[in-house]
């Protein structure tokens, strides 16, 4: 009988893994740590999976973002508009080339709102950082022909979005790069951080390979000046083991989401988010909309559900962002969202029974 729903799933994930120690085994006799072979066969893994020409491997989803602006002369003192609604890192990536990061209210996709970009390009602004947030997607149909319009690379923030897609074009390969985290609670994840990025071009690929090795042409030439930002060769050997799963987690969390749709979706408290026929969402994170979302919160944390926020505080309201100059109600669709949404486990390993368990809870604390 279920009676708690934990959050984490990492330890159920590698409960069994008596192959990937032997292939752990087989590799650390090597000593190919750095910049190793199964490096090199995880990008070209990775690249196929996501559609791209290119996959480069970095230290961090964060660094992902940060190289792939750095590699398009963003730097000290640029704009790069991106929304309010989004995780630390993205912003974190832009203030570490010294750029200003601008933003723009989301919609209840939880992503950009692409309506009120062209507003926010002054004379200053020198990239656009959309972010597929919590599985969903920007718009990037609509969102292509405005930065086109004005001469604006794209680096997507795709760290939460790994295969997702709109009509049938992944996440990642609408821009000039698309970023992507490997931390291990993402849907392709490694026992450390880890990112990856993605292009088509290959002078990017050239100078981001470039970037994240200290700018090192080869052992004695330094190129430009670049950072020790390399994905450890171990962790390929973990992505390596995990990426032949990557296309049937997200159909499992697909799945899983659905579940949840058709039955909380008959309460008249809780409101499901649009979910648009020609995007595929690949749930992240599992979010809804609901009455008195601190009670529910707190309800189900009773109940030992471990439901979650994501996030209580608006980003632009973070005392680390204040020098920004934002205000309260600046953007009142991302506070709309802090005071609204609740985050359920909807992961590849979550059972009907806990699904159930969770669906019950919430019943039950609107009477129903």
């Amino acid at each position: 009988m279920v009676d708690s729903v934990r959050y984490s799933y990492l330890p159920q994930q590698f409960a069994d893994i008596d192959d990937l120690w032997e292939q752990l085994k087989a590799f650390v006799p090597t000593g190919d740590f750095t910049l190793g072979k199964p490096l090199t066969e995880f990008e070209q893994r990775f690249a196929k999976l996501i559609g791209s020409k290119h996959a480069i491997g970095v230290n961090s989803g964060t660094d992902a973002i940060k190289l792939g602006l750095k590699a398009l002369g963003v730097g000290f003192g640029d704009e790069v508009i991106t929304t309010a609604n989004t995780f630390i890192a993205t912003v974190g990536a832009i203030a570490e080339i010294g750029a200003v990061p601008v933003f723009v209210d989301c919609d209840d996709t939880f992503c950009m709102n692409v309506g009120q970009v062209e507003a926010a390009i002054t004379e200053k602004t020198k990239a656009i950082v959309p972010v597929h947030f919590t599985g969903y997607m920007t718009d990037m149909r609509k969102l292509i022909p405005i930065a086109q319009k004005h001469g604006l690379p794209i680096v997507e923030d795709a760290c939460q979005g790994i295969l997702a897609a709109i009509d049938g074009k992944n996440a990642g390969t609408w821009g000039d790069t698309g970023a992507f985290s490997l931390h291990p609670l993402k849907n392709l994840n490694v026992w450390s951080d880890g990112g990856v990025i993605i292009t088509d071009d290959d002078e990017l690929d050239r100078k981001l390979r470039l970037l994240r090795n200290h700018g090192m042409r080869n052992r004695d030439e330094i190129e430009l000046l670049g950072y020790n930002s390399r994905l450890d060769t171990i962790q390929a050997v973990v992505g390596n083991w995990l990426i032949p799963q990557t296309e049937d987690i997200a159909a499992k969390r697909i799945a899983n989401a659905a579940y949840y749709d058709e039955a909380l979706g008959k309460l008249s408290q809780i409101r499901i988010p649009p979910r648009p026929a020609d995007m595929r969402l690949v749930y992240h994170l599992y979010i809804v909309f609901a009455e008195d979302r601190d009670g529910l919160l707190e309800h189900c944390l009773k109940k030992d559900i471990e439901a979650k926020v994501h996030y209580p505080i608006p980003l632009y309201q973070q005392d680390g962002l204040k020098h920004l100059g934002y205000k309260p109600g600046d953007f009142p669709v991302t506070d709309r969202h802090t005071r609204e949404i609740i985050t359920f486990p909807v992961d590849q390993h979550i059972s009907k029974e806990e699904m159930d368990y969770v669906i019950a809870a919430v019943k039950e604390y609107y009477g129903g």
